[in-house]
């Protein structure tokens, strides 16, 4: 009888030391991609990440395990590069300009009144030009960029009532930038007091005076609801923008072709949503904000144009751009 229990006792420990390796097994299976991004939940560009996240679980149920954290609150704006590239951080979605601080050719994406529109945007990336930048960014930053989101195409927010027409109006308006030096030239480019601030700081320095406007896309706008604590909105069109939806290299490179393309796949999805509702929203976000009480009006673009492609062309950020670059870009249709 007790030779009998024993072994019964044997054969269970056995089965349970078995049950407990593959649950094992499969936990080490499961891959936790945690994507960091200032994005507010309402904005396209956080709810992109749903998309990417459930698109992810249809090609690939059960090895992905995608969490969202939306408001900076894993990493602060600008630092999530220098995370992925620690092993800090699986994903994130960075700007072209977060990535022109580590390489400089990169600072042609950050110029004003380059990329067209939205389609221009997706096709220079899109293309053997674009890969080439792209490789650059695994090269020598060790992430990879999956594909690019439309941001939208930055406006002027102002809280003042000062009538914009010109560059030369907008001297002495402290314009709230990130706080790179690719924005903070960009905001000189348009002839403001650019202002370095982290997004999440700007709709309180809206409030109370600290910053007389910021720039963003007019989906941002109302999504982040600056339309109550700002007066106007000036339509210079200065930046058609974009955000890259990245994975850390060294997380690419674990996952099995297969998965790598489930990635890229679920990424491609995730922007296309994006961009699809974010164009749609910038049709229709003028009269709204009309209705909110704002002014809407259209400077002389000409002149912002003139004065912004002079400055950068006589920057030391166009002395680090390919020969020919400009010429490639406006050859992709």
């Amino acid at each position: 009888m007790k030779i009998n229990f024993t072994r019964r006792a044997i054969m269970g420990a056995i089965a349970s030391v078995a049950l407990l390796g593959a649950t094992s097994s499969f936990a080490e299976e499961t891959i936790k991609l945690r994507i960091s991004t200032p994005a507010v939940e309402s904005d396209w560009h956080a709810k992109m990440l749903i998309v990417f996240k459930d698109a992810l679980e249809a090609s690939a149920p059960g090895e992905f395990d995608v969490e969202i954290h939306l408001n900076a609150s894993l990493f602060k704006q600008g630092t999530e590069p220098v995370a992925m590239q620690r092993g800090n951080l699986e994903m994130a979605m960075i700007s072209a300009q977060d990535i022109a601080k580590q390489i400089p050719e990169w600072s042609a994406f950050t110029a004003g009144y380059l990329i067209r529109d939205p389609e221009h945007q997706k096709n220079v990336f899109r293309s053997d030009l674009g890969q080439t930048f792209y490789d650059m960014v695994s090269d020598k930053m060790n992430i990879k960029i999956l594909d690019v989101a439309y941001l939208g195409t930055r406006q002027l927010n102002l809280r003042t009532d000062v009538v914009v027409n010109t560059p030369a109006d907008l001297a002495g308006i402290k314009l709230r930038m990130p706080g790179s030096d690719a924005w903070q030239f960009l905001g000189k480019a348009l002839g403001a007091a650019p202002t370095p601030m982290a997004f999440g700081e700007v709709y309180t320095a809206l409030q109370t005076g600290t910053v007389d406007g910021q720039d963003n896309p007019l989906p941002t706008v109302k999504a982040a609801k600056f339309y109550e604590v700002t007066k106007q909105i000036v339509k210079t069109s200065h930046l058609v923008d974009g955000i890259f939806l990245s994975m850390a290299q060294s997380t690419f490179d674990g996952l099995s072709a297969e998965q790598q393309a489930n990635v890229i796949s679920a990424a491609q999805a995730a922007t296309a949503y994006n961009n699809e509702n974010r164009i749609a929203d910038e049709n229709s976000l003028e009269a709204f904000f009309i209705e909110q009480g704002l002014t809407v009006s259209t400077p002389d673009v000409a002149a912002f144009r003139a004065q912004v492609q002079s400055m950068y062309l006589d920057s030391k950020f166009a002395k680090t751009w390919p020969e020919g670059l400009l010429d490639q870009i406006n050859a992709i249709k």
